[in-house]
């Protein structure tokens, strides 16, 4: 499990949540594993009970899956709840990416660049660890320029059904795609073109869900069986 370091000032529930998403997403706590709140609590120096209140959080997105007496459980990827999270991102980012256009400063335009040119690099470089977290720093960088970061915040809850497909995605030939959507994305709001930055956001999100058949032909077994209609 990859151990982060503790913010400072940050609670012991709060820590255990972020070292758990983030473990989730990266798929080090694969879909289906079990967890114990005990070893995670060890492992991540804490006592039982923020890291129990952590996994409470995470069986509230329905993310975990708490059995008592028995150890908790990664839940297998469940596409309904992947579209749920993706139709919330679809929602309120190509809101953003409209108020991106109207609000975005020549420096803000440049901080989005930024991102990108790391990403390239990235990509050049083949460190392949970081490329999820340098895209989710320019979607977050576009709420803050949208001045909408509690919104941000907020979507996190649900997104992490999203997340664990989007880092799958990532972790393909996609990935000199979704960086040159960012581009594309970026070109349109220096030219302050709304409905061409709305309509490229939509696009680049929906990649994951044209993505479905190939993610699940590459990990079938973390997938929850269809529901029959």
């Amino acid at each position: 499990m990859r151990i982060l370091e503790r913010l400072p000032r940050e609670s012991g529930r709060d820590y255990a949540l972020r070292v758990l998403k983030d473990n989730i997403v990266h798929l080090d706590l694969a879909p289906g594993s079990q967890i114990s709140e005990n070893e995670l609590a060890a492992e991540m120096g804490l006592s039982r009970t923020p890291v129990r209140e952590a996994l409470i959080e995470l069986s509230r997105v329905r993310i975990v899956e708490i059995y008592p007496q028995k150890k908790s459980t990664v839940a297998l990827i469940d596409y309904a709840m992947v579209d749920e999270a993706r139709f919330m991102r679809n929602q309120m980012e190509c809101a953003v990416a409209e108020l991106v256009c109207e609000l975005a400063t020549e420096t803000d335009i440049a901080r989005l660049r930024e991102c990108i040119r790391m990403q390239r690099f990235n990509l050049e470089s083949y460190y392949s660890d970081s490329l999820m977290e340098l895209d989710n720093r320019f979607h977050e960088t576009l709420f803050q320029i949208a001045r909408k970061q509690e919104v941000y915040r907020l979507m996190q809850g649900i997104a992490i059904h999203f997340d664990r497909v989007r880092g799958m995605a990532l972790d393909t030939v996609k990935n000199h795609r979704i960086v040159a959507d960012h581009e594309m994305i970026v070109s349109t709001i220096g030219s302050r073109n709304k409905s061409a930055a709305r309509a490229l956001m939509e696009q680049h999100l929906n990649r994951y869900r044209i993505d479905e058949a190939g993610i699940r032909a590459r990990y079938p077994q973390y997938f929850a069986e269809k529901k029959q209609a």
